[in-house]
């Protein structure tokens, strides 16, 4: 999921060099959703390794 956020980022950083304001928001929009989903399942994982551990 993160490999996505950033290839949605290169690709709004590349639409933004171009001039493709609509494109680039868009891109960046998708890219900062994807990023903070990983960042939360990134904590889940870690909640319930920590969890799993203790038992």
């Amino acid at each position: 999921m993160l490999r996505y956020a950033l290839i949605f980022l290169v690709i709004a950083v590349i639409a933004g060099v171009m001039g493709f304001g609509g494109i680039a928001g868009s891109m960046a929009g998708i890219a900062q959703i994807l990023f903070f989903l990983f960042l939360l399942f990134l904590v889940v994982s870690l909640v319930m390794h920590l969890v799993r551990g203790r038992a």
